[in-house]
């Protein structure tokens, strides 16, 4: 495990924080739909990898409070991107399921940012390329820990 006391250390974990700030920030300029806001984006994300989900389970995923989640579901039904259908177990509750309309929004996200990605890689020389390549793993981890 590195020890992030040293000076270079801290200034590599400053230089990664600041250029997936960055970055990520030019990608979420790369929507869609300008219609929806980053967490009705972020949520349909969630129920694109993870599959049906209750709100409740969707709030904790995503780290907002129930409330909150209960009203971007809804906003979310109104547009016609997810639909609310009962829990097979618990009549009490409903779980939220994308629709094909959601499916191929997200995928027409995800095509025009990776064109978008891709255009800046090829700012780069092979080795830098290589390099980045590399490192897709480890971001990807470093994304779920």
């Amino acid at each position: 495990m590195p020890d992030l006391t040293h000076g270079a250390d801290e200034a590599a974990v400053n230089a990664l924080r600041s250029a997936v700030m960055r970055l990520s920030r030019r990608l979420k300029h790369q929507r869609v739909d300008e219609s929806l806001s980053p967490t009705e984006m972020s949520v349909l994300g969630t129920l694109a990898r993870c599959g049906s989900a209750t709100p409740g389970e969707l709030a904790r995923k995503e780290h907002v409070q129930p409330p909150s989640m209960t009203r971007i579901v809804a906003l979310l039904e109104s547009k016609g991107l997810v639909k609310l259908e009962p829990h097979p177990e618990d009549r009490r509750q409903k779980v939220v399921t994308q629709t094909e309309r959601a499916e191929a929004m997200l995928e027409e996200s995800r095509r025009k940012r990776n064109a978008f990605l891709a255009s800046l890689v090829e700012g780069l020389d092979e080795e830098e390329w290589d390099k980045l390549r590399a490192a897709a793993p480890v971001l990807e981890k470093l994304a779920h820990l």
